[in-house]
């Protein structure tokens, strides 16, 4: 008999919350097997959220052993998807190339958009489940929110200041 599957689509904040997410991790990594990630690129469900998605794939055919994610790449020369410019089916043929099913004698290879986590690591990082391409470009580096404010409230008086210099120039040209 084979293990029931089930695939659900999360937010980006479901794979590193805390709270109810880090209880349902848990039990998906403990009770269920989560064996596989797709990290969707931005966009995807545009215009309804702009926030980063994932697929997440279990089945109950046992605890995780290990977690694979992929990371599937926009199309060349894309930043990201839109309502008139949708993600396409045929997009996922080289994920869908890799796929194989989990399990004893997986066909899985690690690859430039490929990885996997042992669950034991996930769990020892409280079952954070964001694990960002060890080979991928590097991504933007967030700050934590006070630096990030400090940030924006710098720029936002440099910008006050410039304005308030045009606004000086023109006044001076009537």
């Amino acid at each position: 008999m084979r293990a029931a599957r089930a695939a659900v689509v999360v937010p980006n904040g479901t794979l590193f919350g805390d709270g109810v997410c880090a209880r349902i991790k848990e039990e998906l990594l403990k009770e269920f097997n989560l064996h596989t990630v797709v990290r969707l690129p931005n966009g995807v469900f545009a215009p309804y959220t702009s926030i980063p998605t994932n697929i997440l794939f279990f089945d109950r055919s046992g605890p995780t052993r290990v977690v694979w994610y992929y990371e599937q790449p926009l199309p060349e020369g894309r930043k990201n998807y839109t309502k008139t410019a949708p993600i396409q089916f045929e997009e996922f043929a080289e994920c869908i190339n890799w796929w194989d099913q989990p399990g004893p004698g997986t066909k899985r290879k690690e690859n430039e958009r490929a990885w996997r986590v042992p669950t034991a690591e996930l769990l020892a990082n409280g079952c954070n489940l964001d694990r960002k391409n060890p080979r991928g470009k590097e991504d933007i580096t967030h700050l934590p929110p006070e630096q990030l404010a400090e940030s924006i409230l710098t720029k936002e008086r440099r910008i006050a200041e410039i304005l308030a210099n045009v606004k000086t120039l023109l006044a001076g040209t009537k």
